[in-house]
Parts: C-alpha cells; structure tokens; sequence
C-alpha cells in the first residue's frame, strides 16, 4: 500500500507541471485498468454464495434492510431504493441513528444486509448484537478476509477486490463500483423471480419518462376528430393548404364520407407534387397524390410503442393515424405531441 504501480506512476509523474492538463493517453489507462479490476469481480465472484444470497432476500417475510457507513452506505441506500422501486420492501438503516432508537423498526421477520468493504467497520460492529437482539437475519457484504463480521453474521457474502483504481489504494472507487453493479443485478434477479409485469413496474414510477412509457396509451395523447386536419379525396391540393399547416399536424388526412381513412397528403408531398408538377398543381386533387398506404396505430397502443413505430425503418415519420378496427379514423398522435408528453 502506498506504492504507484502503472499507469498511475506515470500519470501522476506527468501532472506535476505548473499548468496542469489530462493527457487522453494515461487517462485511457486509468479506464482500463478498472475495467480489469472489475473483470477481476466477475471472474472471482463466488456464484454459490451470491445464489444464496438471492435467494434469501427473495424469502424475506418482512422487510429488507441495507446498512452501510460513509461510500457503503450511499450504495446501499441506492440498492434499497431500487429495491422499493420493484415493489419490495426495503429500506436503509443508518448504523449511528439506529443505535439512538432507529432500531426499532426491525422486526424478527427481517433481513438486515450490511454492506463494508473491509468487515471490520466500528459501526456495524456495534450495531450487529442489537440487531441480533431484535431477532433479525444478519447479512454481510465484505471485500476483505478474514474480517469482524463474517464471524458475526448469518450468511457472508464475499465481492472480490483486487485494488482500489486510487493509486494509493485507499479510496473506495472501485470496491463501490462492484458493490453497486452487485446490489443491483441481484435487484433485477429478485424483479424476474418475482415475475414483476410492465404494468406493475409502472404503478411504482407514475411520474417520469418511465411511468408514463408505460402508462401513456395512444388515446391519452393523441388529438381528436376537432383537431384533425381533414379533406375528401376529391379536394383540390391547393384549397386544403389552410387545412395542411393550420392544425400543427404536418400533413391531411384523407377520409371518405363514413370517416374512414383513405391516405395522407404531407407538407412534404406537397413540396414534391410542386416541384414535379409545377403550375399542373392546381389542378390535381388530393386523392391523386396521397399515401394510400400509411403507418397507422390503434388507440389502445401503448405510446411508448407509436414512438417507436414512427422512428422504425424504412425512414421515420412525424405522425401515425389512429384507427379503430373498422379503419375508421378517430384520430391523430404525432412526434411533437409524445415529446410534448414527456416520452
């Protein structure tokens, strides 16, 4: 501990100028040599354990706990809210406040992970008899053995380190990293045992881009039959121009009498209608030139789908006709009105 090895002798022997700058070079070195490190917690990652502690939290009665002192527990408040996000009980227990009455919300039926990179923290030490007197199942997640807690607790998990990218191997950068990739790839396995649906994953994050991805249906955004720009396939191109850029659309849509949908006329049509007809554009009607083949969704298609349905090869569109089953028009969403929804 204390010593420099590459790239870090380099890169710091290279930044003592009096104007210092990034060279790209060591920088790029300083990025793979954490990748290794992490390559290091994949390969060595003893799967057994991390199977069991899985398992575990998914067995969990009651609710699931993560308690960590300085950089472990900003990650372990970050699991356990990605935990609730998924729908599982979860909070973090600050180790200092619970020796001062926050204990008392754990309950016998409880799981209580600690996370600590050396084991040996004076905190979570402290905390495990009352925790153990509270009857809870006690977890550690540690990066160095033999440690304190490993022999204190009821089931260990050990997270490989090889070194902190810190050239000093002291700040915790990399021992984070692996606790945070970690916590949450055991979230996601807890999300897929538990069999958590699109719609249930969206009742936790009704607001943001997320929830409404996957609330949002087609109805809720699109415009309707009074904001629709509208026209019979008979109209002449140039009495409906009003029609054409008054309704914020982009583009006619081209209905017979009962409503049902015949094609689409754009702006862009149009431009390329003049610039091959000329002065014959006044005389051409709109059903002569329309799309009679348009992309099209139904009104119960989630919003998130009409995105992606409008950004889908072979080029992308700005709007999508919404129709019923019959093929009758009912109306209109468009790039700018998903955008303008937060999608």
């Amino acid at each position: 501990m204390g010593s420099l090895p590459p790239p870090y002798r380099e890169f710091f022997n290279n930044s003592s100028s009096k104007q210092d700058s990034i060279d790209p070079d060591q920088l790029l070195k300083l990025f793979k040599a954490q990748q290794n490190y992490l390559n290091h917690f994949f390969q060595n990652l003893d799967l057994s354990q991390t199977l069991n502690f899985t398992q575990t939290l998914l067995n969990a009665k009651g609710s699931i706990y993560f308690t960590g002192v300085g950089k472990s527990g900003f990650v372990s408040q970050k699991i356990s809210q990605t935990l609730v996000s998924l729908g599982i009980k979860s909070g973090f227990l600050s180790p200092v406040d619970a020796l001062h009455g926050d204990i008392g919300i754990l309950d016998p039926q409880d799981v209580l992970v600690m996370f600590s990179k050396s084991g040996n923290t004076e905190e979570l030490l402290k905390l495990v008899p009352c925790a153990k007197a509270k009857r809870v199942f006690l977890i550690s997640v540690t990066s160095v053995k033999p440690n304190s807690l490993m022999g204190v607790c009821d089931l260990n998990v050990h997270l490989p380190l090889e070194r902190e990218l810190c050239p000093f191997d002291l700040a915790p950068v990399t021992s984070t990293a692996i606790q945070m990739v970690f916590g949450d790839t055991v979230a996601i396995a807890l999300m897929a045992a538990r069999n958590l649906s699109r719609e249930e994953y969206a009742a936790n994050h009704p607001a943001g881009r997320i929830g409404k991805s996957l609330i949002f249906k087609v109805r809720d955004v699109m415009k309707k039959k009074e904001d629709l720009p509208i026209c019979k396939e008979g109209d002449l191109i140039m009495d409906q121009l009003v029609e054409l850029t008054s309704k914020g659309c982009g583009c006619l849509l081209v209905i017979d009498e009962e409503f049902h949908l015949l094609g689409t006329f754009t702006d862009g049509d149009l431009r390329r209608t003049l610039k091959a007809s000329g002065e014959g554009i006044f005389k051409l009607t709109v059903g002569e030139m329309c799309n009679r083949k348009p992309r099209t969704i139904g009104p119960d298609a989630m919003a998130a789908d009409a995105m992606q349905k409008m950004e889908s090869p072979p080029s992308p569109v700005q709007f999508l006709p919404v129709i019923d089953q019959d093929n009758v028009l009912i109306g209109i969403v468009t790039l700018h009105g998903l955008v303008s929804a937060g999608l």
